[in-house]
């Protein structure tokens, strides 16, 4: 179904936007009226979607209260349209419109609306809560750049255990943002192999953000991190050692035995089934693929014995915390 979507200030918005989410939310759903209309109504922008006759069919908005994170919220499809994509039109004009600025979208969505919002690249990143007493989760999207020039080709784009697609990259940028999308699935394990634990890819505050999440979800949590040299470690202050020092049995630092074979390129296992791989440890090229348990499980093998075979830092150990 072909659709318009128009974007308005709250101040300038027909009624139809408010009639609608009036409708969905608070006639269908039976959200309170003191929980649907909020301040963050007037710093948003307001997407409306019309039929090619005008008609107002849906809505949603996007805000930003931090400078590198998009919000998405309220969207809402009249009962008599929905099956028929507008849906998903309206979201994926959203991502569109925040890629470029943001790099990082975050929306919280209704349990049963999980899958609609993974084909268009997010992932869940809390445990459910109620809202409004309706079942929800945090979905995010890491990298809405790379997932909007993909909107429409792939099927639940950088979604791990659904896309079997390799993402290739290029540049730092790429590189940060498939790192942090593959790190943020994680369930249970990290298993990260490089030369460096360069300051500039893994001390970012986002890497770190998603790294301290998974190592705090369970007591299985295992993030392991093996490395060539960890003088740079010593000699400028890592944070990821910070949380090391804080976390003892759920992050764990080896340095390799150059004693013993040891893989040439870099690369990140997220549990089983998700990698990312590096072509040379000092070029910011390589692919991610979030579903490739044949690929990871070999990689694991290696990475399992070049563990076996490393040796603890005895700098880290005598560094002040």
């Amino acid at each position: 179904m072909k659709i318009r979507i128009r974007k308005y200030s709250w101040q300038l918005a027909p009624a139809s936007v408010r009639q609608i989410r009036q409708q969905v939310f608070i006639d269908e759903q039976q959200v309170p009226e003191a929980l649907e209309w909020d301040d963050t109504d007037d710093i948003a922008d307001h997407y409306l979607a019309v039929l090619p006759d005008n008609t107002p069919v849906a809505v949603a908005r996007m805000f930003s209260t931090l400078s590198e994170t998009a919000h998405i919220g309220r969207m809402a499809i009249l009962p008599e349209f929905r099956g028929r994509g507008i849906g998903r039109t309206l979201l994926n004009r959203l991502i569109q419109d925040a890629a470029g600025q943001f790099p990082e979208l975050r929306l919280s969505a209704q349990r049963h609306a999980v899958p609609f919002y993974q084909r268009s690249g997010f992932h869940v990143c809390s445990s459910p809560y109620e809202d409004a007493g309706i079942p929800h989760v945090d979905m995010c999207c890491l990298a809405p750049e790379l997932v909007a020039a993909e909107l429409g080709r792939r099927h639940y784009p950088m979604v791990k255990g659904e896309d079997a697609d390799a993402w290739l990259f290029h540049c730092e940028e790429e590189l940060a943002a498939l790192l942090d999308s593959l790190v943020s699935q994680a369930s249970q394990r990290i298993w990260l192999y490089d030369r460096l634990l360069e300051h500039d890819l893994y001390d970012r505050f986002r890497f770190r953000e998603v790294l301290s999440a998974l190592a705090r979800r369970h007591r299985l949590s295992e993030v392991r991190i093996l490395i060539h040299d960890d003088r740079p470690l010593v000699k400028k202050r890592h944070r990821i050692v910070e949380l090391m020092r804080r976390l003892p049995s759920r992050i764990e630092l080896r340095l390799v035995n150059s004693q013993y074979p040891v893989e040439d390129q870099p690369f990140v296992l997220a549990d089983r089934e998700a990698l990312l791989y590096r072509h040379d440890f000092y070029k910011p090229e390589g692919f991610a693929n979030f579903t490739d348990s044949g690929r990871v499980r070999l990689l694991s093998e290696s990475f399992q014995r070049m563990w076996d075979a490393g040796r603890n830092s005895l700098e880290l150990r005598e560094l002040p915390l």
